[in-house]
């Protein structure tokens, strides 16, 4: 798989199915036998690919949860038969195309919840409160409202749910206690009107599922932690989880050459080397999702060493330098994200790097670039 990878392509994206099986089940340890996992595969599977993840996950997990309509639809033409809740807004005139595939759409606002009531042919609905996230959401004061006319247009929610805003770090547990509170408060109600046996109460997260056992009611919805990551540093110390990273970006070295001492590398002349080095240009750039923010500092793995990138990010490819990694030629294999010998580069590495998280390193990644499963 490997080198037929390096004859045809470029640069590649291979998931390990192994890490997401066990990913899958280190989750399955710490929750009770009959809580639900829905699976978090929004954003093309935080990079990894939306339907094949599906497909490598449907029969380990419940649930799957996708931003938009246009996701769980794409999962229903590829065959997906689980059941699917999309996350994000979905615009009005594709109410009904989700009450024709069967897909569950999160009622957030009473605009919403307006438009569907007065339809024939209804989705199911996830109600969202908003206990402290500040985004989607009832607030408390207003689920009454919501639920009248739920019970006043025989519309039964299938399912309840919230976010927690600062799981990620036990520091903020006062927070997320009170969030937890709240939505105990709004099940209350609800449970009051439509029995609290008729519908699905969710509202921990990858960190809520890993920190806060309190918060995880009939389900919780994985996402970063299915593809081997913790959200932060903190609540990868707080737990005894252990996750393998599915993900390893790779390229290949498309041409190599030798520069005498004060060269200048790349556009805007911000580099210059100070000594006669070997370079290797790499075809991946910025457009590949390979962040500008790498310009100088950036690294790729090369025959296990690590080769900094020499000025520029360039929207296409990048130079490195490999004066110390000899035996190298044109088509020789380089890591982006992922192991290589005993040295590895992680998303947390890159993202220290440019100051954000992993999560926006691995979604980043372009989507054209070829996902193999292995």
């Amino acid at each position: 798989m490997k080198d037929i990878s390096k004859n045809i392509l470029r640069t590649w994206i291979e998931i390990d199915k192994k890490a997401i099986y066990h990913n899958i089940a280190e989750f399955r340890k710490i929750i009770k036998p009959n809580i639900k996992i829905m699976a978090i595969i929004k954003s093309n599977a935080y990079g990894h690919g939306l339907v094949d993840f599906a497909k490598t996950a449907e029969n380990r997990v419940d649930w799957l949860g996708v931003d938009s309509i246009i996701e769980g639809l794409k999962l229903r033409q590829k065959g997906i038969k689980k059941p699917i809740l999309v996350l994000g807004y979905t615009l009005p005139s594709r109410v009904e195309d989700a009450a024709r595939s069967d897909i569950s759409l999160t009622v957030s606002s009473f605009e919403l919840l307006e438009q569907i009531i007065k339809l024939k042919d209804r989705p199911k609905i996830h109600l969202k409160i908003d206990t402290g996230m500040h985004r989607q959401g009832f607030f408390l004061k207003d689920l009454p409202k919501a639920i009248k006319l739920l019970k006043q247009f025989k519309l039964a929610p299938e399912g309840l749910y919230t976010h927690l805003a600062a799981a990620k770090d036990k520091l903020y547990s006062s927070y997320s206690f009170k969030q937890i509170e709240i939505f105990k408060k709004a099940d209350e109600l609800l449970k009051f009107v439509f029995g609290r046996k008729n519908y699905l109460r969710h509202a921990a997260a990858s960190a809520g599922a890993l920190l806060y056992p309190e918060a995880h009611f009939d389900m919780v919805r994985i996402g970063i932690g299915l593809y081997g990551m913790f959200p932060t540093k903190e609540s990868e110390m707080q737990t005894n989880a252990k996750l393998k990273p599915a993900m390893a970006w790779k390229s290949i070295i498309g041409e190599i050459k030798t520069v005498p001492k004060n060269s200048f590398i790349g556009y805007d002349l911000t580099e210059k080397v100070l000594r006669s080095s070997r370079l290797a240009i790499i075809p991946v750039g910025y457009w590949h999702g390979l962040d500008r923010g790498f310009s100088s500092c950036g690294e790729i793995l090369v025959k296990g060493k690590r080769c900094r990138i020499l000025g520029r990010v360039s929207m296409d490819m990048v130079v490195i330098d490999v004066s110390n990694v000899p035996n190298i030629k044109i088509g020789d294999e380089v890591i982006i994200l992922g192991p290589s010998g005993r040295e590895k580069i992680t998303a947390e590495d890159m993202a220290i790097k440019t100051a954000t998280t992993n999560y926006e390193i691995i979604t980043r990644i372009n989507p054209l670039i070829k996902r193999i499963y292995i």
